[in-house]
């Protein structure tokens, strides 16, 4: 029987094994020779010292193709497992050296967070457990802001209003339709028009007394239809706007992803029908910072994110 103390571990040379397997496996010393790219002599030198070690015969030489002994056949299954314990560890420290690491800040306004948190949560851990990634939560403007400070390295808002620095740029990430907002117990027999809201008050996104609001989505599109609503008030809060079309105060005109997101009880939400344009939603960093591959990955991800389910 071939026994191997662990404390006697260190007379032993990982090549004699390699040799002896080697030899197995080739069916001969020389054909061992060849596959290991070595000269017959060191492949036979490597397996009388690896016998000498252990004080057993490990080939039977007087036949010809040599076969192995009771004992060789006893060290076979281990000599086996242990190169390939050996490999794997090799490979798993491979890849670990090539897996991804580092911290990733990423900001998204309140529906796109909704829709993305989830899936980055899962997805990330998965996939880039070497990656910290840290979500924030913010307004359009909010981000545009944070970007350029520092305080975040990537975001996810709307393409409008377009920012005020020529330092961010953007990948598109999904579009999405302007839908209208009304009291729950309104029955429309179908989509709205732009004129039928203009007529009425107005709650939309943005920021009251912000800047940018005549570039967002709801502006643009009235103001394209030569419409000029009365707008009450302007919020980034799908429940605030709901809250306030619930109450009576106005009608709301928003993003079709905030409603699908937000608990829209006590109202209704509509198509609009004559809505020429929707909402952009892309993910910005900046240009002028060097991209880290930790910041990549995430990028990647969010490009594979499936688009919000709208219906």
């Amino acid at each position: 029987m071939v026994v191997v103390k662990a404390a006697e571990a260190y007379r032993f040379r990982l090549d004699w094994f390699i040799s002896f397997v080697s030899v197995v496996e080739q069916g001969g010393f020389s054909a061992a020779a060849q596959a290991l790219y070595r000269s017959q002599s060191r492949i036979s030198t490597h397996v009388a010292e690896l016998e000498r070690a252990l004080g057993v015969r490990l080939f039977d030489r007087t036949r010809i193709p040599v076969e192995l002994t009771a004992e060789g056949r006893e060290l076979l299954p281990h000599a086996r497992g242990m190169l390939q314990h050996l490999q794997a560890a090799s490979d798993n420290a491979a890849r670990a050296v090539q897996r991804v690491r580092g911290k990733v800040r990423l900001g998204a306004y309140p529906s796109a967070a909704a829709h993305l948190f989830p899936y980055l949560f899962e997805q990330s851990a998965q996939r880039y457990p070497g990656v910290d990634l840290v979500l924030w939560e913010g307004a359009t403007l909010e981000l545009e802001a944070a970007l350029l400070s520092g305080d975040v390295d990537l975001a996810v808002r709307p393409v409008l209003p377009v920012p005020a620095s020529d330092a961010l740029t953007h990948q598109p990430l999904w579009r999405e339709p302007l839908v209208a907002v009304l009291p729950g117990d309104e029955r429309p027999d179908g989509p709205l028009r732009l004129a039928d809201l203009a007529a009425r008050p107005l709650v939309t996104v943005g920021e009251n007394g912000g800047r940018g609001n005549d570039h967002v989505e709801p502006a643009l599109v009235f103001e394209q239809a030569g419409l000029a609503p009365d707008v009450v008030f302007r919020t980034n809060q799908p429940q605030t706007l709901i809250a306030l079309v619930r109450g009576g105060i106005a009608v709301g005109v928003t993003n079709a992803l905030a409603m699908s997101m937000a608990n829209t009880e006590g109202v209704r939400v509509v198509p609009i029908a004559d809505a020429t344009r929707g909402r952009e939603v892309a993910l910005w960093w900046r240009t002028d910072r060097t991209s880290t591959r930790a910041g990549e990955a995430i990028r990647t991800l969010l490009a594979e994110a499936p688009p919000p389910d709208l219906g």
